[in-house]
């Protein structure tokens, strides 16, 4: 499993991605959690709101998630 997090470097994306991260050891999921910053990448994937959430190149969430939210997507 591919989880990206996008978004600028804001503390809002900066925060989900450690959300994203502590989620995924507690899970013992196997994935590879990647930041993504370069505003060029993060327009391919069309969102407007960021931090995004992309789970093996899909948008799955936009916005804030706690990290319940989190854990849900991706046990899903």
């Amino acid at each position: 499993m591919e989880i990206k997090v996008l978004g600028t470097g804001c503390s809002g994306c900066k925060a989900l991605y450690a959300t994203v991260e502590q989620v995924v050891k507690e899970l013992s999921l196997e994935a590879v959690v990647v930041k993504e910053e370069d505003l060029m990448k993060i327009m391919e994937y069309n969102v407007m709101t960021l931090p995004a959430l992309v789970v093996d190149g899909r948008v799955v969430a936009k916005g804030k998630l706690s990290a319940q939210e989190v854990k849900e997507i991706l046990t899903r």
